[in-house]
């Protein structure tokens, strides 16, 4: 094994470097550009489950379920998940509703799909597209989090999301264990910088997700224009063309810098890569575990676009 396994926080849990990230196993073409069968997304998921990953990653909501779905079926086809294994899932809205009662079928929906009682850890997933007091009222979504880990359902509870400024209120909460990051500390956006130090300073474990920024970090052709699926500005697509030249003349290539920039952060307890192809997962261990100079690092800090470009700038005053 080319690693030994990370504790999340202090959940009890451990984790693997890196997680696979189950966002296109369902097959979500509008945002990977790609789809993928369901035999092969099984295939993979078995593979992980016999490969040094130790980590899988989903949610309720994705492909309307067939992520979880097709985990599941992995599982039960390898008879059962092994004991080093951790799934981790997230609550999602439906049709606009992200009230207790519906967290409650979302947790019923996903422990049915995957098999998996009690669920080890459940994410709150993009409160920040939802009004802050209608989802932490009494009753509300947070609240039937918390009372689903009282009762044994869940073990612990974490928090996933994107825009910092409304997910760090959250956070202040003090209720969640885990803090799940994404497209918001990479090579080239340092947007959850405050975010992360929150995270410290209440003892929350933390996650980084999309460290290629849904795709553009791992492009060799510089088509991709789209950053954290949006278009990119023009000093961002300058800062990854002149990283991808830098990594060309240091013998290496951006996506593997890309993910080995998260993963060689202490602060991170696992990266979360999502791959379609089990031909994927030895050059993603080689990639979180690639040894690079600091001298290269150094050169691409310098290149790193200034915080107006950013997906999340600075907040206004």
């Amino acid at each position: 094994m080319p690693w030994e396994l990370r504790p999340l926080g202090s959940t009890g849990l451990r984790v693997s470097p890196i997680t696979l990230g189950g966002g296109p196993l369902g097959g979500m073409p509008e945002n990977f550009g790609y789809d993928v069968d369901e035999d092969d997304a099984v295939a993979l998921v078995r593979a992980v489950l016999e490969s040094d990953i130790r980590t899988i990653d989903t949610s309720n909501g994705y492909s309307g379920g067939r992520s979880e779905q097709r985990i599941g079926r992995a599982i039960g086809e390898h008879g059962g998940l092994p004991s080093d294994v951790v799934v981790i899932t997230k609550v999602d809205p439906r049709d606009g509703d992200y009230g207790g009662d519906r967290v409650r079928r979302s947790l019923a929906e996903s422990e049915e799909r995957l098999g998996i009682t009690p669920l080890p850890l459940v994410h709150l997933h993009d409160p920040e597209f939802h009004d802050f007091d209608e989802m932490t009222k009494p009753g509300g979504a947070v609240a039937a989090l918390i009372e689903a880990r009282n009762r044994g359902e869940i073990e612990h509870i974490g928090l996933a999301g994107g825009n910092v400024h409304e997910i760090a209120r959250y956070l202040e909460l003090g209720v969640f264990e885990v803090l799940l990051v994404h497209n918001r500390w990479t090579l080239v956006d340092r947007s959850a910088g405050n975010l992360l130090r929150t995270a410290e300073r209440l003892g929350v474990a933390v996650v980084n997700a999309a460290v290629l920024g849904g795709g553009i970090l791992a492009d060799m052709t510089g088509a991709n224009t789209s950053y954290g699926y949006r278009p990119a500005s023009p000093a961002t697509l300058d800062a990854v063309r002149r990283m991808r030249e830098v990594c060309v003349r240091w013998g290496t290539d951006l996506a593997t810098a890309a993910i080995r920039f998260s993963t060689r952060d202490p602060r991170f307890a696992s990266t979360i890569v999502g791959i379609s192809k089990p031909e994927r997962i030895a050059s993603m261990i080689a990639a979180a575990t690639a040894q690079l100079p600091e001298p290269f690092w150094e050169e691409l800090e310098s290149l790193l676009p200034s915080a107006d470009h950013w997906l999340d700038g600075p907040k206004p005053a």
